[in-house]
């Protein structure tokens, strides 16, 4: 025996319909068998009507009714996205995704790019010895150096915050006594570089 599902068409009650119930427009006395929202904000929660009162419902529906033209527009922008909150394509906004450190270029695509060189040198530059980071930043200066630069930057900040320059100011002293260490650090490290 062949039973195929009876198919329903677009204006047949629902079937959810519950049983025996009756119109909910007030003075109509016939079986209900379409359901409508309430509301806007209660789009879950529905009226069951005939089906004259049904089209008469949605005929009169409108559910941007009382927004003003400022929420319509957030409203269907919102709904673009199924009122899920998004950002731009990339880590959380982040576009400049030559920069990033998980990027790998493993087809060459971008190897003429000047920003990848430049995120390629950076990555093959070596990296300051953790002791020294400190006296770097100190007198402004990066990794890796030689030590004509270390002497070249010490003399210069040196003139600056000597002390006697500067009418014994007594920050600018303070200054002048991480300069010292700083470079004195640095210097040995260049002079008697540690071998690990």
């Amino acid at each position: 025996m062949n039973a195929q599902k009876k198919r329903f068409r677009a204006f047949d009650p629902d079937p959810d319909c519950p049983d025996h119930k009756c119109c909910d427009m007030p003075s109509c006395d016939q079986l209900a068998g379409y359901k409508a929202p309430k509301s806007r904000q209660k789009l879950n929660e529905y009226y069951w009507f005939c089906l004259e009162h049904i089209r008469e419902y949605n005929k009169n529906w409108n559910y941007c009714r009382g927004m003003t033209p400022a929420q319509i527009e957030q409203h269907l922008k919102a709904s673009t996205v199924w009122d899920k909150p998004s950002w731009k394509l990339g880590q959380l906004g982040k576009t400049d995704f030559l920069k990033e450190q998980y990027f790998r270029d493993s087809l060459g695509i971008f190897k003429d790019h000047p920003e990848f060189k430049q995120k390629q040198s950076q990555q093959n530059k070596p990296q300051a010895p953790k002791e020294l980071i400190d006296s770097l930043q100190t007198l402004g200066l990066t990794w890796p150096l030689s030590l004509q630069e270390l002497k070249k930057q010490y003399t210069l900040l040196a003139r600056q915050y000597h002390p006697d320059t500067n009418h014994r100011d007594i920050s600018l002293t303070e200054q002048f006594k991480n300069i010292n260490a700083a470079y004195s650090q640095l210097r040995s490290h260049l002079v008697n570089p540690v071998k690990i």
